[in-house]
């Protein structure tokens, strides 16, 4: 049943991810020999109202690796804020070996970056060192004032648009069609005003850090140093978050909630 409310919530991509998040934190689990702190059913669920088709509700899954608040209003739906991540993004043995994560999100971000001209890139740059992790959107931190840094989509030349376009699909593209392509749509109308930030090298093997951000969108993409498994104190790619948000109070569907309680007598 908690499966089915997120199947519903999601689009066939979003649900497949989020499952195979979930099924990494299992080999996790299997690798540290450790099904306390990890596992595939370390996750829980949270319904907030009740479930209706005028008034506002919503329900959060949460757990290592994997956070989704879902906001229902009529025929409104916010998916943000969303985490993402794994450690590892592979499983090369166990019970899903096989099953791998954030690929596309790792190729296309790196394909956008390196198809930019050397001035294009330099202005995405804003730090050509990663030392260790560089997420602001996580770890409870709702209110942080995150600057718009890097290049403007405005300036992508005319072949690249569709891929930058491709890359902010993959993550809107996790909420459910028919939401996600209005999501495009208000992606679309801030497109000028949208930031492309880059940190690492952009090399065919580098570690980076990528946010794509706009007045309703922040996405960020970060090879992560290691936590649960054994590796270098600095970033791999074997260690992957990812977040997504909607700046200026939409998150949680905040701004949604607002309006209707200013339109709506709810005292009584």
């Amino acid at each position: 049943a908690l499966w089915a409310v997120l199947a519903e919530g999601l689009s066939a991509s979003g649900y497949g991810q989020a499952r195979d998040v979930v099924r990494l934190e299992e080999h996790l689990a299997e690798l540290m020999n450790d099904f306390y702190q990890y596992g595939e059913h370390r996750y829980w669920i949270t319904v907030m109202g009740d479930p209706s088709a005028t008034e506002p509700w919503g329900w959060q899954f949460e757990g290592h690796h994997l956070i989704i608040n879902f906001f229902v209003l009529g025929d409104q739906v916010v998916m943000t804020p969303t985490f993402m991540g794994s450690e590892p993004v592979y499983a090369a043995s166990g019970k899903y070996q096989g099953t791998r994560v954030f690929k596309a999100e790792e190729e296309l971000g790196l394909s956008l970056m390196r198809n930019l001209s050397d001035q294009q890139q330099a202005r995405a740059q804003i730090d050509a060192a990663k030392p260790g992790n560089n997420n602001y959107g996580e770890l409870f931190q709702d209110n942080a004032i995150v600057p718009r840094q890097g290049l403007s989509f405005r300036e992508l030349p005319p072949m690249l648009r569709p891929l930058a376009e491709q890359l902010v699909r993959v993550y809107v593209g996790r909420l459910r069609d028919g939401h996600a392509e209005q999501w495009m749509q208000d992606i679309r109308a801030h497109w000028d005003d949208t930031y492309f930030a880059w940190v690492g090298a952009f090399d065919e093997d580098a570690v980076f850090y990528y946010r794509i951000q706009s007045p309703v969108l922040m996405i960020e993409f970060d090879h992560q140093s290691p936590v649960a498994l054994e590796g270098p104190d600095a970033p791999t790619r074997d260690h992957v978050h990812t977040v997504v948000r909607t700046p200026n109070g939409n998150d949680y569907g905040f701004d949604l909630l607002r309006q209707h309680l200013e339109r709506h007598n709810h005292d009584s």
